[in-house]
């Protein structure tokens, strides 16, 4: 079976009991090896969350301080780890924090500088705008701008332009005279009222998403201010751009430690979160959670090491737990447990597919892609586009799903090969090459429409048959009636079935008897009989009696539905085929000679360029969704249930490259 489907790996249920104040220490010892999956222990009273949570917002503040500094690293950057933040790690949070606190106040207070004068050069051009505008009108000085005395003020209110223009007339009673100048979206209006109603004003001037503009108490006259405000801006700019070069040059100069730091904080994080899952009571802590069997000993003899004052109590898992779930597949077919988790993880005590589904998946994406010259772009795609798709290309996720699209395009690789298909019919269209194939054969049923809907309907009963025979054994194992019965039902449905249908339709597969086809009816009838009795045990008289009509329907609908490998492997080969033909008709309608020779190659080489990369975009994306389809609705449905949970241990992430984003 393990050729098929697989099992997870068996655990064991750790408790480690030390001193409180091994706590810390046992806690780093356990992320350090990497095997515990921790989970919430009731036994004892629990920890004092306040402090806890006190001091992972001590940690998320420092992060985001180191954050905060990384977004101006000017551009991207593989930081390759001088030092084991494994043994960085060890270090007390305290020590962190002053070194992490040390490298980004200095840098979060320039670039804190450098904000804050971005922000003044915006408010000097909106007031040089506005200046601009009133100086020819109003002889005044910025200090006029903001003015209160006893009896009278003056204030430059900026207002939305459009909601002016509808509440203008409201203004007349709360002012004694305005001058209003439009600039961007906004209109702003230069108001001399009675101070006694300036409270009224400026709510007013609130309620209608309003705000004053400042301006500087100085005896500068606007005219004045305004022929020298130009100046301003690209003085600001100037001094910007040194705060900035410097913040990179620092930035840059301590890269490497700030990355370390960062990693550390992230560990620290993980294990403050652990620690708010585990008990205390007066003088010990309690940590438990699940281990793989194989990993027991070397983390019992880890702690036992290095800790030293420190229980360990372990034992199976009782038959209500469920622990986590630690797939052990070959490292070949690893990546396809990508598509497994896609569909749910597997529970602990349930098979995992991933066999089968490597299997499938590879095959059913090969079968539609079909186009060797396609999936050799589809490599160079996966490895130098595809990374720049994500945010973190080095990441272990990442990695994982770009070795099953390796896997997937080599599959297409190998049956574009043996159909001889590259580039459609390319070679033969424009250098004359007769035939490519390895195999004949499979080039004569890959280019035949209807042989190729008869071999992938076999495929189809192969495949969704796979399906009903592991929940035939299923049913077998947990002793469910109704899962054998229904199950049995089917096959022989389908083996005394099949055989009288083409009779029937006058396309004979066996050279059997006219009396045998009479035989073969009563059978069918009883699988029949078998299927409804199976029906009513699962769901009842009421909806038995109805839904054994969809489990005889249900098994022709997921069997057809494997004629889409045909369909979308067909569809790659025309399309890839048009674009040939249309490339060379488009091109010989242009004169004769020289003309023909230049431009249409040019048109030849275009269409071709935008039509196959096109094509090998669309069917890429088309045949990794049909394959999922078929694997999920069509396959797993039929024994499959996951649910389970993921095993996710405490580790310390250690990682030799890094990435830093670059300043977008």
């Amino acid at each position: 079976m393990g050729a098929i489907v697989n099992s997870p790996e068996p655990m064991t249920r750790m408790r480690v009991v030390t001193s409180r104040d091994r706590t810390g220490q046992t806690l780093k010892v356990l992320q350090r090896s990497g095997v515990l999956h921790v989970e919430e222990s009731t036994e004892l009273k629990p920890v004092d969350r306040e402090s806890i949570e006190r001091e992972r917002r001590q940690v998320s503040e420092l992060l985001t301080s180191i954050e905060d500094v990384l977004k101006y690293v000017p551009t991207e950057q593989l930081v390759r780890l001088k030092q084991d933040v494994d043994v960085y790690y060890t270090k007390p949070l305290a020590d962190i924090s002053a070194e992490t606190r040390a490298l980004c106040t200095k840098l979060v207070a320039m670039h804190q500088r450098a904000d804050k004068l971005a922000q003044e050069k915006e408010a000097a051009a909106e007031l040089t705008a506005v200046a601009t505008a009133l100086a020819p009108r109003a002889d005044l000085t910025l200090a006029d701008l903001d003015f209160t005395g006893a009896h009278l003020f003056s204030r430059l209110f900026v207002i939305p332009r459009e909601l002016y223009q509808s509440v203008e007339a409201n203004l007349e009673p709360l002012t004694v005279s305005r001058e209003a100048v439009d600039s961007g979206d906004n209109t702003y209006v230069f108001v001399i009222g009675k101070t006694a109603n300036l409270a009224g004003l400026q709510a007013w001037v609130a309620d209608n998403a309003g705000r004053i503009l400042a301006a500087p108490h100085e005896p500068t006259s606007l005219k004045e201010f305004a022929s020298a405000g130009n100046l301003l801006p690209a003085r600001i700019d100037n001094e910007v751009a040194v705060i900035r070069r410097d913040i990179e040059k620092q930035t840059l100069d301590n890269l490497d430690m700030l990355v370390l730091l960062r990693e550390a904080l992230f560990a620290e994080n993980e294990r403050l979160a652990v620690l708010e899952k585990a008990c205390e009571a007066k003088y010990v802590t309690l940590i438990e959670g699940w281990v793989p069997d194989r990993a027991v000993q070397t983390a019992t003899g880890d702690l036992r090491e290095e800790i030293g004052y420190v229980y360990i109590d372990t034992r199976q898992p009782t038959i209500n737990e469920q622990p986590p779930t630690k797939l052990r597949n070959p490292n070949i077919l690893k990546p396809f447990e990508i598509i497994v988790n896609l569909f749910g993880t597997p529970k602990y005590r349930e098979w995992d597919p991933t066999p089968i589904i490597a299997y499938s998946f590879a095959f059913f994406y090969g079968v539609m892609l079909g186009d060797a010259a396609y999936g050799i772009l589809l490599l160079f795609l996966i490895k130098y586009a595809l990374p720049k798709l994500v945010d973190d290309p080095h990441g272990e996720g990442f990695k994982v799903f770009q070795r099953l699209m390796y896997m997937s395009a080599g599959s297409a690789i190998v049956v574009g090969a043996l159909s001889g298909t590259y580039f459609g019919d390319f070679f033969t269209k424009f250098f004359g090459v007769p035939n490519l194939a390895i195999s004949q054969a499979i080039q004569d049923v890959y280019l035949n429409t209807m042989t190729f809907i008869v071999y992938a309907l076999v495929v189809g009963i192969i495949h969704v048959n796979t399906g009903h025979i592991l929940m035939f054994i299923r049913g077998i194992k947990e002793k469910q009636k109704h899962l054998v019965i229904g199950r049995l039902g089917l096959f022989i449905l389908q083996i005394a079935g099949i055989p009288w249908m083409m009779h029937f339709i006058g396309s004979d597969l066996l050279p059997l008897a006219e009396s045998t086809y009479t035989i073969l009816l009563y059978v069918i009838l009883l699988s029949v009989v078998l299927i409804v009795i199976a029906s009513l045990l699962e769901k009842g008289p009421f909806l038995g009696s109805i839904f054994w009509i969809f489990d005889i329907t249900g098994i022709l609908g997921d069997v057809m539905s494997y004629a889409r490998l045909a369909g979308v492997g067909l569809a790659t080969y025309y399309l890839a085929y048009c674009f040939n033909l249309m490339s060379v008709l488009i091109a010989n309608m242009l004169p004769a000679g020289i003309i023909r020779l230049v431009v249409g190659t040019v048109i030849i080489i275009l269409i071709l360029l935008f039509g196959h990369v096109l094509n090998l975009v669309l069917s890429s994306i088309t045949c990794f969704v049909h394959s999922l389809r078929l694997c999920f609705v069509e396959f797993l449905f039929k024994f499959y249930e996951g649910g389970g949970k993921t095993y996710d241990p405490l580790r310390l992430r250690k990682r030799e490259l890094v990435p830093v984003k670059g300043r977008a």
